[in-house]
């Protein structure tokens, strides 16, 4: 085993030994089921003491990274995800890919640069001096009550202004869940499989392992998540990231039914919750039971990613811890911004500005569907109800998914697949694509899709 714990200072060889065998676990380098050596072998190895590395071995395995028995030696754990691997885009992330569509990304353009300006020349005339100071961590009054009133009357959530605490997006939200939660003494988190790496990678970030739970066509499956031990998960029951699974409603009393017996905590980020085209949005899993589901969202995808403007409603037994994190993290959001934040839903404008974004968005969607029957056909697409990707599952003749994302790549088309969302990929033959449209004029669309088309025939015409 290469590890650099010999060539750390002496005081920090234990760090260094603990990090070393943290990466090397959610890297993947030691795998799951991998037996290490004893804690003489590998002191031996490494020139260190043996108490250090039975230390480090009894500490990862009380993180859950490690498992060992009586007699039976010292194993890499097999239930928890190597959440920090970087998520693989096997086409090019360069800024010379011809049509990028990879999901997650809004149309920056669509930006209300003169609503937000003149939100901005209103605050600056009534803001008074005291306002500027250090903030409160919960995030600006004005901007929670504005949030709160937002919230119960679009997504149906139970929102008390004294329970809110703004965040630096999802993000930070989930950051600030996952310390909370290593505080009371949890090692890992449930997450959806597929679902969204991010997730993952978070949590570790907080020193919490993840277990990965399947979906089936109601949303999390149950009886996996019972088995599992965890008592917390993370869900996106409006819009299943990337299924675009929209949870049934048994699926959701089912899942605060568990969460009630296992006394086990929901986090509900709302990704996409806004976006829906076919009939009004499903309203908060939070709305059902605000003491089991601690609801996040952000303005990322309605505004822009760039605001880094998001929040957090807790429920009362966590409130406080919440806000007791959020204020050693950073001591609260810029003010500024949280108080146009603020006038501008106030006044309407961020009303206004979701349906211009639903407009738009729905108009890049039926082009996308649309170029994928032309050009692809036979190919079966879901997720199409909400959000801003859909799930395409051309026919197995399009196939293998490798040859078809090198073809991609080489006319420099940047997708992203099932597969890249932690699920094993496909059982049926099909080639499933996971494929933003909303930040892509209809036009580029089209053409993308042709060109994706093309690079598959001109391939298949070269290698035949």
């Amino acid at each position: 085993m290469l590890l650099p714990a010999a060539a750390a200072p002496v005081r920090g060889r234990g760090r260094a030994l603990r990090s070393a065998l943290r990466d090397a676990v959610r890297s993947g380098r030691l795998a799951g089921g991998t037996r290490l050596p004893s804690s003489r072998e590998l002191a031996t190895d490494l020139g260190v003491s043996r108490g250090l590395v039975t230390e480090a071995y009894e500490q990862l395995t009380a993180e859950s990274y490690l498992r060992s028995g009586r007699g039976a030696g010292t194993w890499v754990s097999e239930g928890v995800r190597a959440a920090e691997r970087p998520v693989r885009d096997r086409a090019p992330r360069a800024p010379g890919a011809r049509v990028d569509f990879r999901p997650g990304t809004p149309d920056l353009s669509l930006f209300p640069r003169s609503a937000w300006a003149a939100a901005q020349r209103t605050v600056f005339g009534r803001l008074p001096h005291g306002a500027l100071g250090y903030p409160d961590p919960r995030g600006l009054p004005e901007l929670r009550e504005a949030l709160a009133g937002l919230l119960t009357r679009r997504r149906g959530v139970v929102a008390d202004p004294e329970r809110l605490v703004v965040c630096s997006g999802v993000a930070q939200a989930t950051t600030l869940l996952g310390f909370v939660l290593r505080d009371e003494g949890m090692v890992s988190v449930g997450v959806e499989d597929p679902g969204s790496p991010e997730h993952s990678s978070l949590f570790a970030a907080t020193g919490l392992g993840t277990v990965p739970l399947p979906l089936d066509d109601e949303g999390l499956a149950l009886a996996p998540l019972a088995r599992s031990g965890v008592r917390a998960v993370v869900t996106t029951p409006a819009h299943q990231f990337p299924t675009g699974i929209g949870y049934s409603a048994r699926r959701r009393g089912e899942l605060l039914g568990w969460a009630r017996n296992a006394d086990a905590v929901i986090m509900e980020d709302d990704y996409d919750g806004d976006f829906r085209y076919d009939r009004a949005p499903v309203g908060a899993l939070q709305g059902l039971d605000p003491e089991r589901v601690v609801y996040t969202g952000s303005v990322s995808k309605s505004l822009a990613p760039g605001l880094r403007l998001g929040w957090l409603i807790a429920p009362a037994a966590l409130t406080e811890r919440i806000v007791a994190r959020k204020r050693t993290m950073d001591l609260g959001n810029p003010v500024v911004d949280q108080a146009v934040l603020a006038d501008l839903i106030v006044r309407g404008g961020y009303d206004r500005q979701l349906r211009r974004c639903q407009r738009a968005y729905r108009e890049r969607r039926d082009a996308m569907v649309a170029a994928l029957g032309e050009h692809f056909p036979g190919t079966a697409v879901s997720g199409i109800a909400a959000g801003l990707h859909i799930i395409a599952r051309l026919p197995a003749r399009y196939g293998p998914e490798d040859v078809l994302l090198e073809r991609a790549a080489g006319a420099g088309i940047a997708l992203r697949t099932l597969r890249d969302c932690g699920t094993a990929g496909s059982e049926d033959g099909t080639l499933p694509l996971v494929l933003g449209y909303a930040h892509l004029p209809p036009g580029d669309i089209a053409r993308g899709i042709a060109a994706l088309a093309e690079a598959w025939r001109t391939g298949r015409t070269h290698s035949g």
